[in-house]
């Protein structure tokens, strides 16, 4: 037996000073929350987003096509006129990078877009399932890994010719791997977990158990992942156009621009600052953003 007057009631002070220290977030508001205090996080998003707006709006509102020739104002440098100068043949280079913006990013965000369909799918399966099935579908990625993605492109130009066609197929047969290991690790780290063992007992399936209880809890690492393979695709892009693989004139890749300024990079410079420029800022932006997404996303920052 206790001795109530050992026992008592905490006065109205007491009560208000035992106050919740932290205020109750879920896991997405908290990750956002903490992107927002990374700088460089925030400002890789800035930039991202004016790299948009730039490539669907610059062609709209300048008066100049991007394939427009005008050999009176061949080699333009910069200025009120031609705001990034022209090239050779004289046309606006700021719609033209405008229009390189649109095949970059086009083809970073279909990247990822097959990265996320097929690797999830395909990484989600060989991880909850296991064992010889398992064994035998990273063998298929190991093959994939196995071969360069040049060898993809000089192939595919024999079959459907050079092009933005046979980059999208080299990236749609190779860029899947990376998401695809990734999530196969995540989901044997997390099927063992006593949610998944919950959701088993009560009697869901196997594509419920994976597809609504452990790839959302993966999320975190896939949008990572995701973040990372768009400045990817965008290099792979602008190097195959650069070396004659890709996109071909007059399309205005900024591979291709790159590739057209160098013969005439000490005397005529901003022909290939802008085109490179653009390349470099929204590889970093990205980077940083990814950067930044892996930290917030992280749980053990979570305080």
């Amino acid at each position: 037996m206790y001795d109530a007057e050992e026992f008592m009631p905490l006065s109205a002070e007491e009560k208000a000073g035992a106050e919740t220290l932290r205020p109750s977030r879920t896991y997405w508001s908290d990750a956002w929350l903490r992107l927002k205090e990374d700088k460089l996080a925030v400002l890789g998003l800035c930039v991202i987003a004016v790299v948009i707006l730039y490539a669907v709006f610059a062609p709209m509102l300048s008066r100049y096509a991007y394939d427009e020739m005008d050999f009176n104002f061949s080699n333009e440098p910069p200025g009120l006129v031609h705001w990034f100068g022209c090239d050779m043949f004289g046309r606006d280079l700021f719609v033209r990078v405008a229009y390189g913006a649109r095949i970059s990013l086009s083809v970073g965000f279909l990247a990822s877009f097959i990265s996320l369909f097929i690797g999830v799918i395909y990484g989600g399966i060989s991880g909850y399932r296991g064992g010889k099935i398992d064994d035998v579908m990273m063998r298929v990625v190991d093959v994939i890994y196995s071969v360069p993605a040049m060898i993809y492109v000089i192939l595919l130009m024999v079959v459907v010719g050079p092009g933005l066609k046979s980059i999208f197929i080299t990236l749609g047969i190779s860029y899947w791997a990376p998401m695809a290991r990734m999530v196969r690790a995540e989901v044997m780290r997390l099927k063992n977990e006593e949610f998944v063992t919950a959701a088993r007992v009560t009697g869901a399936s196997s594509s419920r158990i994976l597809f609504r209880h452990i790839i959302p809890n993966a999320m975190g690492a896939v949008l990572v992942t995701l973040t990372f393979s768009v400045p990817g695709a965008i290099f792979t892009e602008a190097f195959l156009s650069f070396v004659g693989l890709g996109v071909s004139a007059p399309m205005a890749s900024w591979g291709v621009l790159s590739s057209d300024a160098v013969p005439a990079m000490a005397i005529y410079p901003w022909q290939l600052f802008f085109p490179a420029g653009a390349i470099s800022i929204t590889i970093l932006a990205f980077n940083f953003l990814g950067d930044g997404l892996r930290d917030a996303l992280d749980p053990k920052l979570r305080r």
